[in-house]
């Protein structure tokens, strides 16, 4: 199974944030939820900053491209396998540099990756 960070995580059942690590966790994925409030999703809280991670495969975005800046080294840092850019968070820029370091970026949605087994 693939280890996700699911970043702009969410306690609220109405975002697609939510919906995708419950349904990564139910997929039998390790999630790892980060966002900007307390909270927690299918009982795995979620994590505030930028704390230290290991053995990423994938970065799953839930950010609008300007929020991603903050985050750009340390999603690169954590050397995923791949970054997902569900919709509205593609960015060219982010892109760039993520293909520089052989990252693989994809312009998709997790929910739905996951729904026709994807992912």
């Amino acid at each position: 199974m693939k280890k996700t960070l699911v970043l702009g995580a969410t306690d609220n059942p109405a975002r697609y944030a939510y919906l995708a690590v419950m349904r990564l966790k139910q997929r039998g994925h390790e999630v790892v939820p980060l966002g900007n409030s307390d909270g927690s999703v299918e009982g795995i809280e979620i994590l505030k900053g930028q704390p230290l991670l290991e053995d990423i495969d994938t970065v799953t975005l839930y950010l609008n491209p300007q929020r991603q800046q903050a985050y750009y080294d340390y999603i690169l840092s954590l050397r995923p396998r791949r970054i997902i850019f569900n919709p509205g968070t593609e960015n060219p820029e982010l892109m760039r540099l993520a293909q520089e370091r052989g990252i693989e970026t994809v312009e998709g949605c997790t929910l739905v990756m996951l729904s026709i087994g994807a992912y």
